[in-house]
């Protein structure tokens, strides 16, 4: 579909606003859809692609553009990676712009390589660790859009006929490769608007998020806390996984994302789910259940660096400093929450990071200072559970090899004796 003029100016405007701000990407549009109305679905569509373009290639584009104009930036994405011709933007764009157009795309970046897998120098050179092959086949999958998952209620809904539902609504999906309750949804359909929605059949969730709810293996009747719960996603697969039998708690320090719980909770017809506003790490609502709960699931907050798809503008915005503050968390969190499970109870540490300092480092340290504490190789729990997936001790996931969201889990039991 041709682009407009508006269009044009609406993206250079959206990427010269995100260069000035240090807020999410998705903030950002927010604010700017807020403040131009007179834009349509189709003019925001093309503001959202182009600016979430941009953001994946940043560094190339700017490397190969050879400025940081917000209006250059926006004509370099239409033509380099959205696919528009120079000649169909002529008349649309100054005689001047069509002219360095012509001459930006005999251009290339920067031969260095962390310019032309589009991150930065840092975040490149901590990637070495996982060996030049898969640090090259991680950096180009997140150039990549991620997919829309969709995940069924197992309490309520049957996934080959919430397929055939959403084909009759004109929305094509598959079963995702490793979860039984996962579908991978064709294009972006407005899936709020669909019954099967809003009677809570369907919820919005990538499959990596899927197998860390699936990884904790919830049992009915038990005793379950999501110590990280945020708006919910893993909380409501918890309590579907446990037939709505038992208590799941759901911590989190923020209001705001319990008060997001709430309606998807509604949805749900779930009862077992408990939202707890809790204060920090320590808070006296933690104390009260140490040494009662059976499984504990931790998505601590972390870099996200996993997400990228979806969020590329984390790791403009993302330094060393704040990945050492996040591990220093994360430590923080992970020795609070393990108070809480009885002998023999589970933790389960995630985060949708790659960077062993917010994974294994923070795991194997916990160990060492934790001796009442075993790792259990998450392979067990992968083969119980039929996974096709090549899980050892800890679970890897990442888009490039289970096309989901990268996540890193970490299965930890509380021995019934503490060896000497």
């Amino acid at each position: 579909m041709r682009v407009t003029r508006p269009q044009i100016d609406a993206l250079a405007s959206a990427i010269a606003e995100a260069q000035a701000a240090d807020r999410p990407a998705d903030m950002v549009l927010h604010r700017f859809f807020r403040a131009h109305p007179e834009l349509g679905g189709r003019d925001r569509a093309v503001v959202a692609e182009g600016l979430f373009a941009w953001l994946r290639r940043r560094r190339s584009l700017e490397s190969a553009a050879g400025t940081r104009n917000a209006r250059l930036l926006a004509l370099a994405v239409l033509v380099r990676d959205q696919n528009h011709s120079v000649r169909e933007l002529e008349g649309l764009v100054s005689e001047k712009d069509v002219a360095w157009l012509r001459e930006f795309k005999g251009r290339s970046p920067d031969a260095d390589p962390a310019v032309q897998h589009d991150v930065p120098d840092w975040l490149w050179e901590k990637l070495a660790a996982a060996g030049d092959e898969e640090r090259s086949a991680m950096t180009r999958a997140w150039l990549q859009p991620a997919p829309l998952d969709l995940r069924i209620n197992p309490v309520s809904a049957d996934r080959d006929a919430i397929v055939a539902e959403l084909a009759a609504a004109g929305i094509a999906a598959q079963p995702t490769p490793h979860s039984p309750l996962g579908l991978r949804v064709n294009g972006r359909p407005a899936i709020n608007r669909l019954p099967a929605f809003t009677r809570g059949d369907i919820e919005v969730q990538d499959e990596g998020s899927q197998l860390l709810g699936l990884l904790t293996h919830p049992k009915r009747n038990s005793m379950v806390v999501d110590f990280c719960a945020g708006a919910g996603g893993k909380t409501l697969l918890l309590g579907a996984l446990m037939r709505n039998t038992g208590r799941v708690y759901a911590f989190d320090t923020s209001e705001k994302r319990l008060a997001n719980l709430k309606p998807r909770l509604a949805r749900s017809g779930l009862s077992n789910i408990h939202p707890q506003l809790i204060a920090h790490e320590n808070d006296a609502r933690i104390k009260r259940l140490a040494g009662k709960i059976d499984t504990v699931l931790i998505d601590a907050p972390c870099s996200g660096l996993g997400t990228l798809r979806r969020n590329p503008d984390l790791k403009w915005r993302q330094t060393p400093e704040s990945i050492t503050d996040l591990a220093a968390k994360q430590r923080s969190i992970l020795a609070s929450a393990s108070r809480l499970p009885k002998p023999g109870g589970r933790i389960v540490y995630a985060t949708c990071s790659v960077l062993p300092e917010e994974n294994e480092t923070v795991v194997n340290d916990f160990l060492g200072q934790h001796p009442e504490y075993r790792l259990v190789p998450a392979s067990e729990t992968a083969q119980k559970l039929g996974w096709d997936i090549d899980a050892g001790d800890f679970l890897h996931l990442s888009p490039h090899r289970q096309g989901c969201d990268a996540f890193f889990a970490a299965v930890l039991e509380r021995r019934t004796e503490v060896p000497v």
